[in-house]
């Protein structure tokens, strides 16, 4: 006796409630990180975040009696200290100049931050530009000169603490070192 295998066709209605519930679900999926990515930002604020940072010595000239001067690289990852998006989670890169001759020591440098979309914040910073009216931000300050995509028209003033951490295992002379800001911002 042959057997004959009978499969079940859903019904036509049976079917376009399968195909909407199966459109609806991959149209949640497909707009779910574009909602999340393309979160609006604030336009001003305050946020206070710090950079946990790796130096590294690029070059250096020495002259004992007369000064030194080193180019440093460094590269590390910002948390924002209210747990809120802005100025969270971004990497982070700067080079610097640090200068130590008879009474002059400091750093000048530019970095440039990153976020997840790849939109960038840039800033110029200066040991010798300190905010009196922050004294806990005893290191210097950024001044955030520009950005690019959700970032375009940034502009603001991060003065900054530099907390030494402990020396680094190896050679190379790098060094680590916690950076907090307190950030004022605004995007025109």
């Amino acid at each position: 006796m042959n057997v004959i295998n009978v499969r079940r066709v859903p019904t036509f209605t049976a079917a376009m409630r399968l195909t909407k519930a199966t459109a609806f679900a991959a149209a949640l999926v497909s707009f779910a990180p574009a909602a999340v990515a393309g979160e609006p930002i604030e336009k001003k604020g305050t946020t206070p975040y710090v950079t946990h940072f790796i130096f590294r010595p690029l070059m250096s000239i020495d002259t004992a009696e007369l000064g030194k001067a080193t180019t440093l690289e460094a590269v590390g990852t910002t948390q924002n200290m209210k747990g809120e998006k802005m100025l969270d989670k971004m990497s982070a890169r700067c080079v610097a100049l640090n200068v130590a001759s008879g009474d002059k020591k400091y750093i000048d440098g530019a970095c440039v931050l990153a976020d997840s979309d790849g939109d960038k914040i840039f800033s110029t910073f200066d040991t010798r530009d300190l905010d009196k009216a922050q004294p806990k931000m005893d290191c210097g300050t950024h001044i955030i000169t520009g950005g690019t995509g959700k970032y375009k028209g940034i502009t603001g003033s991060e003065p900054f603490a530099c907390i030494t951490m402990p020396a680094l295992a190896g050679s190379g002379d790098y060094f680590a070192m916690d950076i907090p800001h307190n950030t004022s911002w605004e995007i025109k």
